[in-house]
């Protein structure tokens, strides 16, 4: 009796994978069940949390007047359409942006380090950023050069001098690390990279906080908190083109971001280029997180909660469920963490990034700890 031996290769698993993959050009759409639903629930949940954030403030308008206001007409008081269109619609409008643009950002640093920790500053956009904005606002203070002074003037311009400081350290980052995503073979280097320079950034910055006037470090601090009441209609128009290309980006990159869940061997076999996926995923990012620190400060907790909990709701890492529910649920968390840092009906105003941690966080280590491990959270 002869015996032939079983010998197995690794082109058999290559074709399953394969035939997975070509499951979205067969069938665009995945058997959702009931995450349509919980899809159409998050749109109307979104609705509500953007009507509250027009209704409640320190001055509660009438939900009839609000619909007057955005309608054109005349509300019951005069200075009520001031505060509905000057103020509160830009910010309930930046807020959705940006909760939307960091939890995207986050979904996809996830999905590329591997790292269910990973969040939209893990490549130091966010220390970029602050050090930009810390040089205009504590360098003359620091260094005590008239010559530097030019630079203090910037920060009298309020929300002008801090964007373009921000925005400037931002971009900077971005050029550094799209370079070096070009020239790493592996994500986990470009991780540590942006760790560390995450660090030497923050230190210089400590640096320039230890030598600086009260003034100068109160209003740095300021920034720091995080706030989406700063972005005017002029600042918007800037803003949300920025937001919308950074998320029409990663939603073409859907294909690309669900291969990358099979593991970088897998990908390779399946003919994806991993430095042009990752060179992509990078820019959507930085976009995204760079514009928000740029013109709302370094708000954190979205990016790493957001897409965890959106896993345990819709109970699938498939990004073609995923990113449409990280966008809608990241503008909601943003809407109701800024109304509820406004204490509706008293004039205190809570930095925003203390309210999403305290209201958040509890809630994501529940749904957390209700998975069998952190590996399941993640979806892998």
């Amino acid at each position: 009796m002869k015996i032939t031996p079983t010998i197995s290769t690794p082109a058999q698993p290559k074709v399953e994978i394969a035939e997975l993959v070509s499951e979205e050009e067969v069938n665009p759409w995945p058997a959702t069940g009931l995450r349509r639903l919980w899809l159409i629930g998050f749109a109307v949940l979104l609705l509500a949390a953007f009507a509250l954030s027009l209704i409640l403030g320190s001055v509660n308008i009438p939900p009839g007047d609000v619909l007057t206001v955005l309608l054109g007409g005349t509300p019951g008081r005069s200075t009520w359409t001031d505060i509905v269109l000057k103020f509160r619609l830009p910010k309930a409008l930046t807020a959705m942006l940006a909760g939307a643009g960091l939890s995207v950002s986050g979904l996809q640093m996830q999905t590329l380090f591997s790292n269910p920790l990973a969040d939209p500053f893990v490549l130091g956009i966010s220390s970029g950023a602050s050090l930009g904005v810390a040089l205009v606002v504590l360098s003359a203070g620091a260094v005590g050069l008239s010559s530097l002074s030019f630079l203090a003037g910037l920060s009298l311009l309020g929300n002008i001098g801090i964007v373009a400081a921000s925005s400037l350290g931002s971009a900077l980052t971005l050029v550094l690390v799209l370079f070096v995503s070009q020239r790493v073979q592996s994500a986990v280097t470009l991780l540590i990279l942006g760790i560390m320079f995450g660090y030497v950034t923050g230190a210089i910055v400590s640096i320039l906080l230890y030598f600086s006037l009260a003034d100068r470090i109160q209003a740095y601090v300021a920034w720091g908190f995080g706030s989406f009441g700063g972005v005017t209609w002029s600042q918007l128009q800037i803003f949300a083109p920025v937001i919308i290309s950074g998320l029409v980006i990663s939603y073409l990159l859907i294909k690309w971001l669900n291969v990358l869940l099979l593991g970088d061997n897998y990908a390779r076999s399946l003919g994806l280029e991993l430095k042009q996926a990752r060179f992509w995923i990078v820019l959507s990012t930085a976009l995204l997180a760079g514009s928000v620190t740029a013109f709302c400060g370094p708000i954190g907790f979205l990016g790493i909660a957001v897409p965890h909990l959106c896993r345990a709701l819709l109970r699938s890492s498939d990004h073609r469920i995923l990113m449409p529910g990280v966008i809608l649920v990241g503008a909601i968390v943003a809407l109701l963490a800024d109304i509820v840092a406004q204490l509706p009906g008293s004039g205190v105003i809570l930095p925003i990034n203390a309210v999403m941690a305290l209201l958040g966080a509890p809630i994501v280590s529940w749904v957390i700890l209700r998975q069998r491990n952190l590996k399941a959270a993640f979806g892998r």
